[in-house]
């Protein structure tokens, strides 16, 4: 009993200082102020004095990781707001509405669209396209609120504008390319539960979906003006990162995503000159845009003083490493998900542990299937969590009940994480 305890110590350890951050996410202390202290917190615990502490932090902040991760993520943060706050997002709309026919389409494909452009609450920018094309429908509100927040995030495992994923690749020192070329299965699972258990034809009968007339006009050129930044943005940041990857190896692939997004912002701006600089400084004035940053310093801090305790050399010391292993890779990344509700928070929170304990462990050449299997448990945890902004945003614009409308979401939530592990499974047989 006694030796158990002793094994058993260093996991009450981190299972307290992650206690104290999920705590500091519930009562909203702050996403960032709270992987802060949980980070300090991990740290005295394990030993360490407040000045080495601080020394850790300090040199994170150093690293070419951080500031290329703090570019990224500034830089899609000010093309998304240029691209709503000039309008050429609802215009973008606009022009592609006139080429969809099917009633079922029209209800997901403005969600899905706009999904494409990471923001955060983004839900509630498409809300009122969805309204708008389900006029005269027989849909109930709460049917509409689902329908409009799972299609919002059916991106979310293979785009490589989003956060989590670019936060992913950054602290496993991976080209992004590896990491989506094989969690990109997680868009068709969201996609085939959100139309069984949403849209098919046993849920929403072909007399409930109508089409109303919508005044629409097609322009295959409009579309490709309006689109334009994002074109930009996403391919040349895939093009620009191959590119490097194959002709300049030697030179970080992050820059190509930053030019590639520095162009895409440039583009915004020369078709809306309207914005000019008095934009540039709004948005980096903007506190949104400071918060997400200040969430990246934490998480890199928490990463290396989790480092420099030696978190992962104890516990897998005492555990053999495979308690850890199973921890950070399934039950953590699901937990600290649910409770944030943020892609970002089980990422920064969760992935350097299991970084770490895969190293230690020697099986760095089973890295992706992983983190593979972390993303999908971490990202059910945020699309099941009743406080993530993008669900309660939804049901407010809706006027539908939380507690009734979230009940509809365990069923493609449960299916979506089955098919990670099945995913996983299918990635390390491909190892063998």
């Amino acid at each position: 009993m006694e030796s158990l305890l002793i094994k058993l110590i260093p996991f009450l350890k981190v299972l307290f200082a992650f206690v104290i951050m999920l705590a500091g996410m519930r009562f909203k202390v702050g996403l960032g102020l709270s992987i802060m202290t949980g980070g300090v917190v991990l740290g005295l615990i394990f030993g360490m004095s407040p000045l080495p502490i601080a020394q850790t932090g300090v040199l994170a902040l150093t690293q070419e990781k951080f500031l290329f991760l703090a570019a990224i993520v500034g830089l899609i943060l000010i093309l998304s707001d240029a691209m709503e706050r000039s309008g050429q997002s609802a215009r973008l709309m606009e022009s592609l509405s006139g080429y969809l026919t099917s009633p079922r389409l029209r209800l997901i494909f403005f969600p899905a669209l706009i999904g494409l452009l990471p923001m955060p609450g983004g839900a509630v920018f498409s809300a009122p396209m969805v309204k708008t094309v389900s006029e005269g429908m027989s849909i109930k509100n709460s049917d509409r609120a689902v329908l409009n927040y799972w299609f919002r995030h059916v991106w979310e495992l293979c785009w490589p504008l989003y956060p989590g994923i670019i936060l992913t690749v950054s602290l496993a020192d991976i080209p992004i390319i590896d990491l989506i070329s094989k969690s990109w299965p997680g868009t068709p699972v969201m996609l085939l539960a959100g139309w069984f258990f949403f849209l098919r034809p046993g849920v929403l009968g072909a007399k409930d979906i109508t089409i109303p007339t919508l005044p629409v006009t097609r322009s295959k050129r409009i579309v490709l003006r309006q689109g334009l930044p994002l074109l930009v943005a996403i391919g040349g940041a895939i093009g620009l990162e191959t590119a490097i990857s194959i002709f300049a190896p030697a030179i970080a692939f992050e820059w190509g995503v930053v030019v590639a997004l520095a162009l895409g912002v440039a583009c915004v701006m020369i078709q809306n000159t309207q914005l000019g600089i008095a934009f540039l400084r709004q948005v980096l004035a903007k506190k949104g845009l400071w918060s997400m940053l200040f969430v990246i310093v934490s998480i890199f801090v928490f990463k290396d003083v989790m480092q420099a305790c030696g978190v992962v050399d104890e516990m897998s010391r005492v555990a053999g490493g495979d308690a850890a292993l199973i921890a950070s890779a399934t039950f953590l990344p699901f937990l600290v998900g649910m409770v944030a509700g943020i892609n970002v928070a089980f990422v920064g929170a969760t992935f350097p542990l299991l970084l770490g304990v895969l190293n230690t462990l020697g099986m760095q050449d089973q890295t992706i299937p992983y983190l593979v299997l972390a993303t999908f448990c971490g990202f059910t945890g945020v699309m099941i969590s009743p406080i993530h902004i993008c669900f309660v945003l939804t049901c407010q614009y809706f006027n539908c009940e939380i507690g009734r409308t979230w009940r509809k979401l365990v069923g493609p939530c449960l299916v979506f994480l089955l098919s990670g592990f099945g995913v996983f499974w299918f990635l390390l047989s491909g190892l063998d």
